[in-house]
């Protein structure tokens, strides 16, 4: 096992009651707390806040300023993107028909999920494996995510569904045709095709 508390050359932060296993990657300006778990093998980024009580692989790779809160397990075939939030409590699931008495899980039935760039999962939510969260996706507190959602979209209930568009900034857009402005940064959509919208502008506006 790796120290379980930071040394002086050290440029990240792991709490004394947590454990950092070998062969484990973590960036600058990171900070881990309490009752924490970072398996074999796993990489975590840059300035990434990983709340108490959170186990984190073997083999999964989080990007940097990834933000997950208490009580989360990111198990193994989990990857998230840089900006991902992971609200308190929320589930990934990494096997599709689990069972206790059947000694090796099936390989197909290990599916991977991705969470893209940007995306949010609130408090209590679950995401059955095998699934790609879209980048700047919100998927709403106690949702059940049974299969892909498209970027920028809100989502809601058991099984979720879509309710709507979030914007980057989080705020949910009101669409005017094939249009909207978010009302708090200004950022312009458009929607492209069947279910799936884009940004106009290349470079944000700033107010």
């Amino acid at each position: 096992m790796a120290d379980a508390c930071p040394t002086s050359t050290q440029d990240y932060v792991v709490h004394e009651s947590s454990y950092v296993d070998d062969h484990v990657e973590i960036g600058a300006d990171t900070t881990i707390w309490h009752f924490c778990h970072v398996m074999s093998h796993s990489r975590i980024g840059r300035r990434c806040r990983i709340g108490q009580n959170v186990v984190i692989g073997p083999r999964v790779t989080i990007g940097d300023n990834v933000k997950i809160q208490n009580n989360v397990s990111v198990y193994e075939g989990v990857t998230l993107e840089d900006d991902v939030f992971c609200g308190p409590s929320m589930v990934f699931t990494n096997v599709l028909t689990p069972r206790s008495a059947v000694p090796r899980n099936r390989p197909e039935d290990c599916r991977p999920t991705l969470v893209r760039r940007g995306a949010s999962i609130g408090a209590n939510a679950t995401i059955v494996c095998g699934h790609t969260i879209g980048p700047h996706a919100m998927i709403g507190a106690g949702a059940v995510v049974t299969g892909d959602v498209p970027a920028h979209a809100v989502m809601c209930g058991n099984p979720a569904r879509q309710r709507g568009w979030a914007c980057e900034c989080g705020l949910v857009l009101a669409f005017e045709g094939e249009t909207a402005t978010c009302a708090e940064c200004a950022r312009t959509y458009r929607t492209i095709g069947k279910n799936q919208i884009e940004a106009v502008e290349k470079e944000w506006p700033t107010r």
